[in-house]
Parts: structure tokens; C-alpha cells; sequence
């Protein structure tokens, strides 16, 4: 199982980076053409959560993508150190809750797999894709 980790401040400025970075690990570890653009938008939105959530709670902490290979899927696993899930959710009203939630509903379309958990540091998003065969072997 060979795995990629990626670290970036949290700013707007570092998503792109992590969307390349996903999508050529992920090319790499044979997921197939035709859903990289999928990855991309899933882990630039998974990312761009991240960094929104950090700067809304005034936090400096580091955004962490983890691009795993395993023997049929490719996992990516974006976390954030933006504070416990009920920080979020301090400010009260609409809006940033909603973007949240449009965030999440953006993602859940784009991939089949996934998963989103809250711990002590902040958030986890977890998602994964097969890995082609055919690919693979390439």
C-alpha cells in the first residue's frame, strides 16, 4: 500500500495544487480516465471546506490530503485541524452551514464512496474509487 500525503496552510491559494497532485497520484495508481475530472472537483471542494473552515474559526492549523493505493482502490482522505464539529456550527444563522452542507451534497454526487467524520483536531472527509485492472498492470 503505497500513500502520498500532502500538507498545505490553509489557504484558497494551496487547493489547486492539491487538485493536481490527486489527480496525477491517482492516474498514477491506475483510476480510470474518465473519473479524474470527477476527483479533481471532489477533492478541490473537500479541500476548499477545509480552508473555509479554518478561516472561519480563526485557525491556523494545516489542511492534510492523504492519497492512498491499495490493491483495488485509491483512497483520499482530506482533514482539516479547523477545531470539534460544534465550532463550526458556532456563528448561528444562514449561510456558512449551508455552504457546508452544498459543499458536502457536491461532493456526495461526484463520489460514490464516501464518508465524513468529526474528531477532536476538526473534520475527515473520506473518499475512494476503484482502481482499473487493466490500468494497474500498465
Amino acid at each position: 500500500m503505497a500513500t502520498v500525503e500532502l500538507r498545505f496552510s490553509a489557504l484558497p491559494e494551496h487547493v489547486r495544487t492539491a487538485r493536481l497532485v490527486a489527480a496525477a497520484v491517482a492516474r498514477r495508481a491506475g483510476v480510470d480516465e474518465s473519473v479524474l475530472d470527477e476527483l479533481r472537483l471532489a477533492v478541490g471542494e473537500a479541500c476548499s471546506r477545509a480552508v473555509a473552515l479554518h478561516q472561519r474559526n480563526g485557525r491556523d492549523g494545516a489542511v492534510r490530503v492523504a492519497l492512498t493505493e491499495q490493491e483495488k482502490r485509491f483512497l483520499i482522505e482530506v482533514a482539516d485541524e479547523a477545531g470539534p464539529a460544534h465550532a463550526a456550527g458556532a456563528a448561528g444563522g444562514a449561510g456558512p452551514e449551508d455552504e457546508d452542507a452544498l459543499g458536502l451534497a457536491v461532493i456526495t454526487g461526484l463520489v460514490e464512496d464516501v464518508e465524513v467524520g468529526h474528531g477532536d483536531d476538526g473534520g475527515v472527509i473520506r473518499m475512494s474509487w476503484t482502481i482499473s485492472p487493466a490500468s494497474a498492470d500498465a
